[in-house]
């Protein structure tokens, strides 16, 4: 068996564990995106950035699920630059708090309190680190506890 059959199927047995661990399967992952960007569409703030970037969703939210099942169940089914993909958008702070609560607000409409936790905790370090990285991007390095304002940089 060669390294990259070996390196495949111990990913298999790993995410069928956590499939089993966690309760969460693809079609769950699947839901929870798909109601998630669903939302976010219609978010008076979300919107329109992710409108004037995607024109064509459903290549996006076959991304977003691969994405999910790579952070939850470990597939590795993911492979993308998350980090380069946000670092030209125009937010701050105030954009990645309402993600959150959207993001949250939908795992917990969906799922038990359990289930909803799985995605809920990576979704608050990915939104973190990303955050970071954007300020980061525009020379300005935060310290612990401290947020990115996006006007404080140039007024607008």
């Amino acid at each position: 068996m060669t390294d990259i059959a070996q390196d495949e199927e111990r990913r298999a047995r790993i995410a069928q564990q956590m499939r089993e661990k966690t309760g969460i399967d693809e079609p769950m992952i699947e839901r929870l995106v798909r109601t998630f960007y669903a939302r976010i569409r219609s978010d008076e703030l979300l919107g329109p950035i992710f409108e004037s970037r995607n024109q064509d969703w459903e290549p996006h939210l076959q991304r977003m699920c691969a994405f999910w099942s790579s952070v939850v169940l470990s597939t590795g089914l993911y492979r993308g630059q998350p980090m380069r993909m946000h670092l030209p958008l125009p937010v701050d702070a105030a954009h990645f708090d309402r993600w959150l609560k959207v993001f949250e607000q939908t795992a917990r409409d969906l799922f038990d309190e359990a289930i909803a936790q799985y995605f809920i905790e990576p979704a608050r370090r990915i939104a973190t680190s990303i955050e970071v990285g954007i300020a980061s991007s525009h020379g300005v390095l935060l310290g612990r506890g401290e947020r990115f304002d996006r006007t404080a940089l140039d007024g607008t």
